[in-house]
């Protein structure tokens, strides 16, 4: 048995601590096995429990919250809060891994003088937006993409990104192509499994999980199941998610006479609950008009492990869905091509149990969180071995 003190440590560095949204980040932090980690946010918001989770903020010389308006300045000028250096310092920590580039960015200052491997795992809008869509902007996040290729240049730092399409995103903005790798996520297999009746005996129901925002291609879906209800009567659209486009989607499915479900954000558990009275799930993402695409959804390998067939036009969703054996692939905004995969999952029995054995076995051969982290530790352990220890004055691997 592993003594847990004698663990290396791993500081996880989110700004926020956590949204409800980020139940990936939480899952991967508790998986983790021969490494110790530690949360480390500058805020506490109110969104996942964290009762199991060993979290910590970082504080300025008096033990007071770092006031957001002195943190921004001192950015500026590259330094660190007083006191939060001495602070990270005396946690001896091994590895540094920071999730989203914005965050690495935000927390440059304080990371940069840690003389140990730092890692940063992209997720998507942090690297897909577009650079001159961050240099119009009017805040501080315009400095933002020039930042990030910097801080690419230390030879601590490490790039993982959640997929091989924002790993070629990554390197398409400017990032060293031998400091990305790809290290999936991954989802609990044990969590989400088939339950409830079999696929091919639920009702006719499609699930939809995501934020509404652009990306995520909601208002596509329901044009496209305008259409699937007019050749299966009884097919039905339950939505999850909220966000700036709820309204206008409730809207565009009042004004095409579609009934919709809508439940808006609701917790982890009820997600679950939904994902075993479905029948299909689909995410039709879309590139938004500034660049932003999905990474690699956590929501669609969920669904491929709880057996359920999934249609989607996400990026990467091809490391995911094998077309035509666990789901179907699709161009994404073509709502003829999205009505035509979903038609025959409601109607064909043995084509979406075939689908569904195949979805589950592909999403514990190749997502199972277990399997994830332990990858990731993995590239932790090599980077203790290629990383010098303070003092010393060899290169990096």
């Amino acid at each position: 048995m592993i003594d847990v003190d004698a663990r290396p440590l791993a500081l996880v560095f989110r700004a926020s601590l956590l949204p409800l949204s980020e139940t990936f980040i939480r899952n991967q932090v508790l998986a983790l096995q021969r490494w110790r980690p530690r949360l480390i946010g500058l805020r506490y918001v109110e969104g996942l429990d964290r009762s199991q989770l060993d979290c910590q903020l970082l504080t300025g010389w008096n033990g007071r919250p770092i006031p957001d308006l002195l943190r921004a300045a001192l950015r500026e000028l590259n330094l660190p809060p007083p006191g939060v250096r001495d602070q990270l310092r005396r946690l001896q920590p091994a590895v540094a891994h920071v999730h989203f580039g914005t965050d690495l960015v935000a927390l440059w200052p304080m990371l940069s003088h840690l003389q140990i491997p730092i890692f940063a795992t992209l997720h998507g809008y942090d690297i897909n937006i577009h650079p001159e869509h961050w240099r119009r902007s009017w805040r501080a996040s315009r400095k933002y993409p020039q930042r990030l290729l910097q801080i690419s240049r230390d030879e601590r730092v490490q790039f993982i990104a959640v997929s091989e399409a924002i790993k070629q995103r990554a390197i398409e903005f400017g990032l060293p192509a031998q400091r990305v790798v790809v290290r999936y996520i991954g989802v609990d297999t044990n969590q989400f499994a088939p339950g409830g009746m079999p696929v091919e005996k639920r009702r006719l129901r499609i699930l939809f999980v995501g934020r509404m925002v652009e990306k995520k291609g909601a208002r596509t879906l329901i044009k496209a199941f305008a259409e699937v209800r007019r050749q299966v009567s009884e097919a039905e659209l339950v939505m999850i998610g909220d966000g700036p486009l709820l309204e206008s989607c409730r809207a565009l499915a009042d004004s095409l006479q579609t009934p919709v479900q809508f439940l808006g954000a609701v917790p982890h558990s009820r997600v679950k609950q939904e994902m075993e009275q479905a029948r299909v799930f689909c995410l039709p993402s879309i590139t938004a008009e500034n660049g932003d695409a999905e990474g690699l959804s956590i929501a669609i390998l969920e669904a491929q492990a709880a057996g359920i067939p999934v249609v989607t036009s996400a990026r990467g969703s091809g490391e995911a869905i094998e077309h035509g054996i666990t789901g179907y692939t699709f161009p994404e905004s073509n709502v003829a091509a999205l009505s035509t995969a979903l038609v025959p999952l409601l109607t064909d029995d043995a084509l979406v149990a075939a689908m569904s054995t195949a979805a589950r076995a592909r999403a514990c051969e190749l997502f199972d969180l277990q399997k994830c982290t332990a990858k990731l530790e993995t590239l932790y352990d090599a980077s203790l071995q290629c990383f010098p220890v303070v003092l010393r004055k060899q290169p990096v691997c």
